[in-house]
């Protein structure tokens, strides 16, 4: 005996979104796992913020040495470019995993305020670059004091 089921439309509209949620995942995700740190377009690992005075970036840079660290700013666009020297194969050894990455990497970030490049500080410790970048004096905050009469 056949049964009937009542048509709902928008059941296989929900499924067919959950289909393209599905291919969505697939596109987005990499295929062999999580890429290397300078395989990226977005790296190295970066974090920015201001406060009233300056703006304070921070970079990962894991085996890098501080003298092969450039870093230029034009306009209100800070560059950070550098360079791993890659390590010399080992000849009788048989490598199951390799991640670590060698080469040249480039990221080039939008500051939120001017700057006054001339007077930044840049320090490098344990594999993190923290720039200090102290404010044009026209956009710090200005205090105006209310005088009562």
């Amino acid at each position: 005996m056949s049964r009937l089921m009542r048509w709902e439309p928008f059941r296989e509209s929900l499924s067919l979104r959950d289909l393209m949620d599905r291919v969505d995942r697939i596109f987005n995700e990499p295929l062999l796992g999580r890429r290397g740190w300078m395989e990226d377009g977005n790296l190295p690992l970066v974090d920015m913020y201001q406060t009233d005075d300056e703006v304070v970036v921070k970079a990962t840079l894991p085996g890098v040495k501080p003298e092969d660290i450039n870093i230029s700013v034009t306009g209100d666009v800070l560059t950070l470019r550098g360079s791993m020297a890659e390590e010399k194969e080992r000849d009788n050894a048989t490598y199951y995993v390799r991640e670590r990455r060698v080469g040249e990497f480039s990221r080039s970030l939008a500051l939120p305020a001017t700057v006054v490049a001339d007077k930044a500080k840049a320090e490098f410790e344990h594999g993190v670059l923290t720039l200090t970048l102290p404010k044009a004096d026209e956009v710090r905050p200005k205090t105006i004091t209310v005088k009562a009469k």
